[in-house]
This record gives structure tokens, C-alpha cells and sequence, in this order.
């Protein structure tokens, strides 16, 4: 088994904590701090990280091992350097950018997703650099804006990043489990249009709130057909076609029929689901009795379906089996990662493993458990070994 650097991985992990890396410019927050740890760290290890800039203030942060072992395919390492907000204080009772150690656990926000799924991959590359020669190379990438529109993730593909990568493991919480399959996102929005009048005189109106309930109604019935078309994944779960926000006039007047209303929709779909098609029905309920309607496509990620057979997931799994002697248990991701963006537009099989709970990100008291990080990080490392040498 490939030795690991287990104190070095948590401190960094530590460090990467103690940085608030939200994106929140108000309060002077950015992913530059915590990017700018990652490339310390790869400069410290002699590694010629590039830093790529995503947006203004939000940079990209890449580098190149390569094996010394001759020719061979090359391997992905992803994860984010951004960190949702921490939230009402008062809910937590541990201070969320402190990277406190207690009880077995690393606890703060970005703990579990995902600085130390971050801190696993740079410790498991450094980890097989130093354990001699491997054949091809490891592409080590830490990216901004995970946690919105992921334009760091599509930042890498649209600058021809992708090119030449055979395979990714994206390092999210999901507590042991080998996630090849991921729930596709997409998010409407349905602007509707009708008259402005007075309460008293209806008549006079084309009232959008009625037009907004009766699409309510309709989006209810749509995701039970969704559900009949498309049966729920093992992994995955049913179809949801979930309103999420809705919104009508400009002003909180009893007595007046606004002008428009909107509706947001969140959409979450299984493999097999189209989104084109979903969009085009919904566009189809909205509106009538003289209220028009416009859906705008606000976010179309579409499911991930890799095979268990692939080399990047196969690799994984033997690594999990050779690290902690137990068969690899599958599943899938709820919501969309950077590997939807990978596998989707840059054409990347990808695969998603990592330490922390899956169900812990986002949540007062985040943490992670130390053993997990260093048991991450040596699956890691024996996973990028097999997957380079084709021994999966």
C-alpha cells in the first residue's frame, strides 16, 4: 500500500478550513485565499501549478504531475475551493472557520465538502510522485464556484482543459460510497403576463396569480407522469418537479390584480429524463385565458450515468477493496457536482468519492472524521496507481 503523509493531510486540511472561502464579495470573501494555499502547497512540492482566472477575483487553480514511467493515460483530480455561507452563528457550537480538532473529528464549514476531500487528492498525488515512477500523468485541479454556477468547472472545459483526460475522480463527501451516477438539475423560470386591475372589477384583468396556481396544479401532475415514464433509480431515486419560488406584482396591494407573476422550477431528473423535453411541456402548461407565459432555462445539468465497468470506476473500487478490505458500495449523487460539467461537456468519464457524510454539507456543525481523510487518501492514491497502469 502506497504511504501517505496521514498529519500532513489533516493539517492542510486545517488550513484550507480556516480560510472562509465563501463567495461573497460584501464581506471580502473569495476562493483566492484558499486557492492561493493549494498553489503554495504545490510550489512547495516543486509541481508548476497554472492559475487560471474563472471570472474576475475567482481563479482556477491546475497542475501537471507527471509520472516519469513513459507514456500512459492521464487522470483527473477535482475539487472545489469554494464553501457555502456559514449561516445563523447561533446554530453552531463550534466556531464554523476555527478547522477545531475534537473527538475524532475535523469540525468547520468546507470540512466535509470539501477541503478535505481537496487536501486528499494533492496528499495522494505527492504520495505516488514520491513513491517512484508511474506511467502518464495526474492532472491536480482545484476549482472555483462549485457551489453556484460552476464556472470554474466550465471555465476548464471551455479552455480546452479536458483535452487528453481520460478520467476523473471528483473528491465530494459521500461517506465510502462509489458514486458513478448523478441526478441531472434543471431550473425554469416561468414569467407570466396578464393584466393589471382593480379587485372590485376582475372582469377588467387577466389575472397571472390564477394562471400561477393553475401551473402549480399541472406541475404536480407532470412529475407523476415523469415518475410513470422514468421508474425511480436504484441509486437516484424518483423524478421531482419541485416549485420553488413564486412571485407576483411589484407591491403587496389587497385590492389589485397584478400585471405578472413567476414561477421557479426546480427539476430533478434520472438517466433517460430529457430536459429539452421537460422544459418544452412545461412552456406548453403556462399561460392561457390571456396570460402569456416565457420560460427561461436558468440552469440545464443534465444526469450522469457512468459504467461501473469504466477504468476510472473500476480502478476506484479496487483501490476501496485493497485500502479497506470491504467490497465498494455504490450509489449516486443527489444533486449535480463539478464531475456533471466534466463527464457532460468536457466529455470525461468521472467518478465521485471522497470523506464526509454524504449528508452533511451545508449544515450547522459540519465535520468530517480524521480516519476518513487519511483513508481517502490512500484509496486515492492506490486508485490513480491503478488506473495508470491499467491494473483495475
Amino acid at each position: 500500500m502506497i504511504d501517505v503523509d496521514a498529519d500532513g493531510v489533516v493539517e492542510f486540511t486545517r488550513a484550507l478550513v480556516r480560510v472562509p472561502s465563501t463567495n461573497d464579495p460584501a464581506r471580502g470573501r473569495s476562493e483566492r485565499p484558499a486557492a492561493e494555499l493549494v498553489e503554495a502547497k504545490m510550489r512547495e512540492w516543486g509541481w508548476e501549478p497554472v492559475v487560471y482566472e474563472a471570472a474576475p477575483g475567482r481563479p482556477n487553480v491546475v497542475a501537471v504531475v507527471e509520472g516519469g514511467g513513459g507514456d500512459g493515460p492521464t487522470l483527473m483530480f477535482e475539487g472545489h475551493t469554494d464553501v457555502v455561507t456559514e449561516g445563523d452563528l447561533s446554530a453552531w457550537t463550534v466556531d464554523p472557520f476555527g478547522g477545531e480538532i475534537r473527538d475524532g473529528r475535523l469540525w468547520g464549514r468546507g470540512s466535509a465538502d470539501m477541503k478535505s476531500g481537496l487536501a486528499a487528492t494533492l496528499y495522494a498525488t505527492r504520495a505516488l510522485q514520491l513513491a517512484g515512477p508511474f506511467p502518464g500523468r495526474i492532472k491536480v485541479c482545484a476549482l472555483a464556484d462549485e457551489e453556484g454556477l460552476m464556472i470554474g468547472a466550465h471555465h476548464f472545459v471551455s479552455s480546452g482543459l479536458t483535452a487528453g483526460v481520460d478520467g476523473a475522480i471528483v473528491a465530494e463527501p459521500e461517506a465510502g460510497e462509489i458514486c458513478a451516477v448523478a441526478k441531472g438539475a434543471l431550473r425554469l423560470r416561468v414569467d407570466l403576463t396578464g393584466k393589471m386591475a382593480h379587485g372590485a372589477m376582475p372582469q377588467h384583468g387577466r389575472n397571472p396569480i390564477q394562471a400561477a396556481g393553475s401551473l402549480l396544479v399541472a406541475l404536480r401532475t407532470l412529475q407523476e407522469e415523469l415518475q410513470a415514464r422514468h421508474p425511480a433509480h436504484e441509486h437516484l431515486g424518483e423524478v421531482y418537479v419541485t416549485p420553488t419560488v413564486l412571485r407576483a406584482g411589484t407591491e403587496e396591494q389587497v385590492n389589485v390584480i397584478p400585471a405578472v407573476a413567476s414561477v421557479f422550477v426546480d427539476v430533478r431528473t434520472v438517466p433517460g429524463a430529457e430536459h429539452k423535453e421537460i422544459a418544452d411541456r412545461v412552456a406548453a402548461l403556462a399561460g392561457g385565458d390571456g396570460v402569456t407565459a416565457e420560460v427561461s432555462v436558468l440552469v440545464d445539468r443534465p444526469p450522469v450515468d457512468v459504467p461501473v465497468t469504466d477504468p476510472v470506476v473500476a480502478a476506484l473500487a479496487a483501490a476501496h477493496r485493497t485500502v479497506t478490505g470491504q467490497e465498494p458500495v455504490y450509489g449516486g449523487v443527489p444533486g449535480s457536482t463539478d464531475g456533471t460539467v466534466l463527464t457532460h461537456w468536457g466529455g470525461i468519464p468521472s467518478v465521485v468519492y471522497g470523506p464526509g457524510g454524504k449528508w452533511i454539507a451545508h449544515q450547522a456543525d459540519e465535520y468530517v472524521e480524521i480516519d476518513e481523510i487519511v483513508r481517502c487518501t490512500r484509496v486515492f492514491a492506490e486508485a490513480a496507481r491503478r488506473f495508470l497502469t491499467g491494473d483495475h
